[in-house]
């Protein structure tokens, strides 16, 4: 009972910051005048800092953050473990441009901030999605903004790390921009299926890996970077699991 009281409280909480935060950023928004929004996407950010905040029950560790310029274009690729990945990674103190379903873009008042702090919508079923997304973030790119994708391309549902799609590293090789692996473990216990009751004393870690640059003199192309950064990411998983990388990595078992 104490735990589901606590929930309504967390919940409520995130919903009054949801509100507030409207038109916090829609004020940002108006007055912007960088062709990226870098001010309105920073302080949309940080409404998932502070949700992330309010759970007392999440007990966070980050690891790396402050090694990363603000204004060094990085294509930041990053596990999905669950929807609390959104607010844990807002912990991180640069601004990016996610890149997401466009459904997401749909969801009253969310949707709305994430127009305006000009996030990248995905349309699956549209066929020249890719050019339109790689459009997109190569403005980005090309404007010192990092640009962020999930490779896994939905929440892996056993917490071991999936197969990652190419669309990130093929943009990192065209674009000679390095890859930013970040790591998270935990956030897959936060908040079960099918529930809307927190957990109880939840463990979550979040590492920013050292930059993974495209190696152009050998001629690498899109897969093998991908294997790269994806051993690196399996790796620190194994190590905070202390479990062996067949475990934990959905394409070894």
């Amino acid at each position: 009972m104490k735990q589901k009281i606590f929930s309504v409280l967390v919940w409520t909480g995130i919903s009054l910051l949801v509100l507030v935060w409207l038109p916090m950023v829609g004020i940002v928004r108006l007055f912007d005048r960088d062709p990226v929004r870098y001010r309105t996407g920073k302080l949309f950010r940080k409404l998932g800092l502070l949700i992330s905040r309010i759970n007392s029950n999440w007990n966070i560790t980050i690891e790396g953050a402050g090694k990363v310029d603000d204004r060094q274009p990085f294509i930041v690729v990053a596990n999905h473990l669950s929807n609390a990945d959104i607010p844990l990674i807002s912990n991180l103190p640069w601004e990016m441009k996610w890149v997401a379903k466009k459904e997401l873009f749909e969801i009253p008042v969310l949707g709305r901030m994430m127009k305006w702090a000009s996030d990248i919508p995905v349309d699956r079923k549209a066929s020249n999605r890719r050019v339109h997304v790689f459009e997109k973030c190569s403005y980005f790119l090309e404007k010192n903004c990092s640009v962020m994708f999930f490779p896994e391309g939905t929440r892996s549902r056993d917490g071991r790390l999936k197969r990652f799609t190419m669309g990130a590293f093929d943009l990192a090789i065209q674009k000679q921009v390095p890859i930013l692996p970040v790591v998270i473990d935990g956030t897959q216990e936060c908040l079960p299926k099918k529930t809307w009751v927190f957990t109880k004393d939840v463990y979550v870690n979040l590492k920013v890996l050292d930059p993974v640059m495209p190696d152009i003199s050998s001629g690498e192309e899109a897969k093998e970077l991908m294997e790269r950064v994806r051993i690196k990411m399996a790796a620190q998983i194994s190590e905070w699991r202390n479990e062996p990388l067949n475990r934990v990595d959905a394409t070894k078992g």
